[in-house]
This record gives C-alpha cells, sequence and structure tokens, in this order.
C-alpha cells in the first residue's frame, strides 16, 4: 500500500468531515491504527478543522437577544379594549359546562440558541466545502503530475525520433557518397605498429570534399586522438580529426576539404590534433589508383 497516495487521496478529510460510509469510517480508523504516518495525519487534519471551525463561526451582535425578546413579547401581548368607556354587560347566570382543559405551552426558546445554531451550521457549511476544495486540489494536483509526466515522455519519444531521422539522413548521405561516381576510393591499410588496421577515404577532386570510413582502427588511449593527413606532393596536409565514433567505424564523417592529394593516411596525435604528423604513431594509409 502506498501511504502517500492514501493520504493524498481526500478520505482523511472526509472522514474528518463525517461524510464517509461506516464501511469507509472502519478503513480509515483500521488504516490509522497501523499506520502512524496516516494516524499522524489524520490528528493534523482533524485540528485542523476544529481551528478553521473557531475561526470562522458567527457571533451574533451583543443586543440581539433583547430585541428578538422585545419583539417576541410585543407581538404576544394581548390588545387594549377599543371602547374603554362602555359599561361592561352585567353577567349571567350560566349552568356550568364540561371543565375546561388547560395545557401549559412550553416557554419559547432564547433567541441566543437559535443563533448559536445558525453559526454551528454556517461553520458546519464552510468546512465542508473547505473538505470538498481540498478534495477538488488533490484531485487537480495528482491530474497535473500526471499531465507533467505525459509531457515528458511526449518529449522523451520526440528526442528519440529526432535521433532516429538523424541517424537515417546521415545513412542517406553515405549512400549518396558511395554511389556518386566523382568520389575516388582510397583503401588505407595498417602498417607496422597496427597491422590489423583498415580504413577508406572517398574524395572528390571536382569538390573537393573528403569523407573518411573506419573498418578498424586499435582503440584510441585516454588523451589520444586519431588525425587524418592528405599527401599533396610529398607535402602533408591536415585533413581533419576523426571523432571518436568514426574511429570506431559507426559512420562516414566528413573531413575538411582538400585541393590536391595522391595519398592518405591516419595517424594517432594528442587530443586536438598536431600541425604535423608523427611518423612513429603513424596507423593506416594508402595511394590513390
Amino acid at each position: 500500500m502506498n501511504i502517500e497516495e492514501y493520504i493524498e487521496s481526500g478520505q482523511l478529510e472526509l472522514y474528518a468531515l463525517q461524510q464517509l460510509s461506516p464501511a469507509e469510517a472502519a478503513e480509515v480508523e483500521r488504516l490509522a491504527a497501523e499506520h502512524p504516518a496516516i494516524r499522524a495525519e489524520l490528528t493534523t487534519v482533524q485540528r485542523a478543522l476544529g481551528l478553521y471551525a473557531e475561526a470562522h463561526a458567527v457571533t451574533p451582535p451583543a443586543d440581539m437577544r433583547e430585541r428578538v425578546l422585545g419583539n417576541f413579547q410585543q407581538a404576544i401581548r394581548p390588545q387594549a379594549p377599543a371602547a374603554a368607556a362602555a359599561p361592561e354587560p352585567a353577567p349571567r347566570y350560566e349552568a356550568p359546562g364540561p371543565e375546561a382543559v388547560v395545557r401549559t405551552l412550553p416557554a419559547p426558546e432564547p433567541a441566543g440558541n437559535g443563533f448559536r445554531w445558525l453559526a454551528i451550521a454556517a461553520s458546519v457549511a464552510l468546512l465542508l466545502s473547505l473538505g470538498a476544495n481540498w478534495l477538488f486540489y488533490s484531485r487537480w494536483q495528482q491530474s497535473e503530475n500526471q499531465l507533467v509526466l505525459a509531457q515528458a515522455e511526449q518529449a522523451r519519444y520526440a528526442a528519440a525520433t529526432q535521433a532516429v531521422e538523424k541517424s537515417l539522413a546521415a545513412r542517406t548521405q553515405e549512400i549518396g557518397v558511395l554511389r556518386d561516381e566523382q568520389f575516388r576510393m582510397v583503401v588505407m591499410t595498417g602498417t607496422p605498429q597496427a597491422p590489423g588496421a583498415r580504413a577508406r577515404v572517398m574524395y572528390n577532386p571536382v569538390s573537393r570534399r573528403v569523407y573518411v570510413d573506419v573498418k578498424s582502427l586499435p582503440p584510441a588511449p585516454a588523451g589520444k586522438q586519431y588525425q587524418l593527413w592528405a599527401m599533396d606532393r610529398g607535402k602533408p596536409l591536415d585533413a581533419g580529426m576523426l571523432a571518436q565514433t568514426t574511429a570506431t567505424g559507426d559512420s562516414l564523417q566528413r573531413m575538411k576539404d582538400i585541393p590536391s592529394a595522391q595519398a592518405f593516411a591516419v595517424t594517432l596525435e594528442d587530443a586536438g590534433g598536431h600541425p604535423t604528423p608523427t611518423l612513429a604513431a603513424l596507423t593506416v594509409m594508402g595511394q590513390m589508383n
């Protein structure tokens, strides 16, 4: 059982307002006895509702009782005779009839008690409204949390879709490069330092674009990075650094544009590259046909 969800469900507030069925009220009492967190929250709710009732109880004006009693007494006072001077008729003797039954009327309830009950009724109505508002707020908060989760899930789905679309576009571009007859392929094989290394370069002398595709390179140590070189008339030209994903054979990578080249090579340099190739770290190389 999730105690936090049960506390936020509004059952404790409805119990404090006596709005639950006997079975539901018994369930609340059982859970409160078993779980200290629920018992503490129920005590807090009952105390808060009691303080709210005391703070919002309506007290009638001080002179209200006297005014109501005065109006009541005036209403029941017998009217004076219209003609006081008229002589009263002589009493006539009549035969005695059945004895009249005299019943004592109950004394009217003091006006203050009525207003006190009115104040209590108003306080109860306010407490019921408070409980309903709290329940509605809890439900609204749950809906808000569910909306946030849905939005986060939608954002994750959008990010995944965008990554798939980007990968698909990259693969489409690679296919276009491989099928373009203007690109010349240069196969680079491993040197004695890495005999099993293999890579290739797609070079377009017209557009000067260069792509590198790694089949197998030894993992670069920490602080090291592979660098591509174009050899133009025996002079090495920096063709750019290989990304880590490219070095592991993930995909084609576009390198720096090269005006002219007769061969390509890859060396292992410090991260960020070097202005000239380190021949001792030559890994693969190949000549253009």
